[in-house]
């Protein structure tokens, strides 16, 4: 019994060392380009997590895209401009009907679009479902109270970019067309890491 005690101690100074804090869980986007890991935010977003992992659950994010881009060439020069690649399952032939995700504000969250921010795109307030983006520079227009929403409710930011944030500015740089990526760059599947 003596010989096992230091192999017990080691084992549970082990199991008690991790290499992230498991109270934000990551998920890996596999692209045509790379990949790229994405670190959420649950504490903070509680409802814009839950939606955005069941949906990697679900298998919705099989075989979709980054679709769209908005850069400063590529907007109305009286609109606030915003840089960020957008994808999900807009266009994709398995689009699923999911409910609209309740909206949280930066102004509720404390999470701010800054470079690498993921946040959900919607229309009206509550009407986010499976379409995200990544910021690719600090976006503070895109916040609570920011200009370009007309609601002044900004967008539900939920996680950040931690690794492949070069993959992300190589599919901002994809040829595009009035906002739209010709072609698609491919999201083969969002997993959990």
């Amino acid at each position: 019994m003596k010989t096992m005690l230091p192999i017990l101690v080691m084992l549970i100074l082990f199991a008690g060392c991790s290499s992230r804090p498991t109270d934000k869980p990551v998920v890996v986007i596999e692209t045509a380009e790379g990949d790229i890991s994405v670190e959420l935010y649950p504490k903070q977003a509680p409802k814009s997590v839950a939606a955005f992992l069941s949906y990697i659950d679900k298998g919705y994010y099989k075989d979709i895209s980054f679709y769209r881009v908005l850069n400063n060439d590529n907007q109305p020069s009286n609109a606030p401009k915003a840089e960020l690649i957008q994808g999900g399952c807009w266009g994709s032939k398995n689009r699923p009907k999911v409910p609209g995700i309740p909206h949280e504000s930066t102004q509720q969250t404390g999470l701010k679009h800054v470079t690498g921010t993921v946040s959900f795109a919607r229309l009206e307030p509550g009407t986010a479902t499976t379409e995200f983006f990544i910021c690719m520079d600090t976006q503070p227009g895109l916040d609570h109270g920011g200009p370009n929403n007309p609601d002044g409710q900004g967008y539900a930011a939920f996680g950040k970019v931690i690794q492949g944030m070069d993959v992300a500015r190589k599919i901002f740089k994809q040829s595009e067309s009035d906002q739209y990526f010709d072609p698609p760059v491919p999201i083969y599947r969002i997993k959990r890491d």
